[in-house]
């Protein structure tokens, strides 16, 4: 890390995943030491509250399965923020996943709410009554033309015609 030319300290480089943290908390600015702690499970289970009962359950259990508790933060605010644009369906998923004994992650949740909404579309999505009477006023009236009624046909019976 560098100040202008001058060489502040040195991290090792990290190996693994992509997107890790190297900074540490000594290094950084007294205004961003402050903020430590801005997030924390209290604040998610409070905000997953909002949803309903089924999506405290999920993320309480995504935040019980981190080692390192903070590595589930990520995950839980982009269930709550981006999900949760959907509020009854997140609610209705997180109650699936939980009916299913299911894995809950940011993309099982996004795909039950996928399958959901879907299966919702497809119930509501009903097609029109076919119309069972012909209008023929302006077919009748060209020159030319004789279109039989219904009532010609009324009189043949059980007759093929």
């Amino acid at each position: 890390m560098f100040d202008g030319q001058v060489k502040v300290c040195e991290h090792a480089r990290k190996t693994g995943w992509r997107g890790q943290y190297s900074t540490e908390l000594s290094h950084a600015p007294e205004h961003h030491q402050q903020v430590q702690g801005l997030w924390s499970r209290e604040w998610f289970v409070a905000g997953a509250r909002v949803f309903g009962p089924a999506t405290v359950q999920v993320i309480t259990q995504i935040l019980d399965r981190s080692k390192i508790e903070a590595q589930a933060y990520p995950s839980c605010r982009n269930i709550l923020s981006e999900l949760g644009k959907k509020k009854a369906l997140l609610e209705e998923a997180c109650q699936e996943l939980l009916n299913l004994n299911g894995y809950p992650t940011y993309t099982s949740i996004k795909r039950v709410m996928a399958t959901l909404a879907q299966a919702k579309e497809r119930a509501t999505a009903v097609p029109p009554a076919p119309q069972n009477v012909k209008d023929l006023s302006g077919v009748q009236d060209l020159p030319g033309v004789f279109v039989r009624d219904a009532e010609h046909y009324r009189g043949f019976g059980d007759r093929n015609v």
